[in-house]
């Protein structure tokens, strides 16, 4: 795997509550990624990226909703979702304010 395809796999972190509760109780941090990804490259790209340990990636294939655009009936794009779960002692602050 080329460093450009390393780069361009993570899209954006996904915020959300869920996705902040899991960071704070389980260490999981979750991630907007390309569609055609695999778990190994995602699991590469975020050891490389962030410098952390990852233990294990879990994926969803997330369906775009149907939504009205004015008048005309329109549909979301899909996207992927992963779940990285790091190892122990490892975190990645995406805030990086300091405390």
């Amino acid at each position: 795997m080329n460093q450009e395809r390393i780069m361009q796999t993570l899209l954006s972190p996904h915020v959300s509550e869920k996705s902040s509760i899991l960071a704070d109780r389980d260490g999981q941090v979750v991630f907007k990624v390309l569609p055609n990804a695999t778990k190994n490259e995602i699991k590469t790209a975020v050891e490389q990226l962030f410098d952390v340990e990852v233990d294990s990636v879990q994926v969803v294939n997330v369906r775009g909703k149907v939504k009205r655009f004015g008048k005309t009936p329109g549909k979301r794009k899909n996207w992927k979702k992963a779940y990285v779960q790091l190892k122990e002692g490892h975190d990645i602050d995406f805030v990086g304010g300091e405390g």
